[in-house]
């Protein structure tokens, strides 16, 4: 079944840039053909994605009349990639998304996040309350900011499906993973390459990047050659510092969130949803028991998914997107802009 996305460059979404707090930032803008349109609603992505990851996701949210803001986060694609922890932080990327909403004259935006992109839209709805109109995170359940600083091997002892972060946050995948090519199949094993046998996968949450299946995995059924390619080039580009960074700012964002510990009552007070993948072995479902008492309105949704549901399953991602931002908006709802 053919399904309307955007290829790389696609007339529909034009290719921005704007300064915010110093850093330079790329970002698709695609706006509805009718205007004004209903909101804004802005998409934020995970690792190791980009904009593009939204392909399956934009054209739906043009048919309901939605102004669509899609960056290239922080060390991605073609926007900045500073060295430095303190460029990769839930708050700081918060406060980049908060400067991007009012240079584009947004007083309220709705948020959609997916892996990364989803800790950071629920981070953007408690750092700016006052921007926030409604939360979709794909995968990424909530996690109230703690009293306490865990190590990631504290994590991991507690949560093994995390361990593949250890990998991600130490030297080995930064300094194994270089060059187009190298990326190329690396990227590949992460969204589901795998060879014809099944016997052999590029990733798997308990153990991490799997290098020497790289070389030998079939492409992953998720995305074209094209697009494939496409992945390759923008990564290739900066390397994988940048992206994985973000699984080095643990202690960082612990003293951020520092504020909110103790604070009383719902932490997220505009309507929210997350979008379970039953088969994500990264995000199982299961993580997110007892995040609905953070939230004053919180809806839970499911797809049959790994956890590239937003490829896998985007039909079914896009049809619970449209029902709860329907919901929300109103079938004529003003403009939010």
């Amino acid at each position: 079944m053919a399904h309307d996305k955007l290829s790389p460059n696609d007339a529909r979404a034009q290719h921005k840039t704007s300064t915010l707090n110093g850093q330079e930032y790329h970002y698709l803008l695609a706006e509805p053909a009718s205007q004004p349109a209903r909101a804004t609603i802005f998409l934020i992505h995970g690792f190791p994605d980009l904009a593009f990851g939204w392909r399956y996701t934009v054209p739906a949210l043009l048919r309901l009349n939605l102004r669509v803001v899609v960056p290239d986060m922080m060390g991605y694609g073609d926007s900045a990639g500073p060295r430095g922890l303190e460029f990769y932080t839930l708050k700081r990327a918060a406060d980049d998304l908060a400067a991007l909403a009012r240079a584009l004259d947004a007083p309220e935006v709705l948020l959609l996040g997916h892996d990364w992109g989803g800790a950071i839209v629920w981070r953007l709805a408690l750092w700016h309350p006052e921007l926030v109109r409604g939360v979709i995170s794909v995968c990424t359940p909530y996690f109230a900011p703690q009293k306490e600083c865990l190590s990631l091997r504290q994590t991991v002892e507690a949560l093994p499906n995390f361990t593949y972060q250890l990998q991600l946050a130490g030297p080995e995948v930064q300094e194994r993973i270089q060059g187009r090519d190298k990326i190329r199949q690396f990227l590949n094993g992460v969204y589901g390459g795998w060879n014809e046998d099944g016997a052999k996968v590029g990733f798997k949450t308990r153990e991490g990047v799997l290098f020497d299946n790289l070389p030998v995995l079939g492409r992953t059924k998720l995305l074209s050659d094209v697009e494939l390619d496409y992945y390759a080039d923008m990564f290739a580009k900066k390397g994988m510092e940048g992206p994985l960074n973000y699984y080095r700012t643990r202690e960082l964002n612990w003293a951020d969130e520092r504020v909110f510990v103790g604070i009383e009552g719902p932490q997220i007070k505009v309507p929210s949803l997350l979008i379970q993948a039953t088969k994500d072995d990264a995000l199982p479902p299961s993580m997110s028991k007892g995040m609905e008492k953070h939230f004053e309105d919180l809806k839970i949704k499911q797809v049959d998914a790994t956890h590239w549901a937003l490829w896998q399953k985007p039909d079914e991602c896009n049809a619970l997107i449209e029902e709860f931002l329907v919901e929300l908006l109103g079938s004529k709802a003003n403009s939010l802009l």
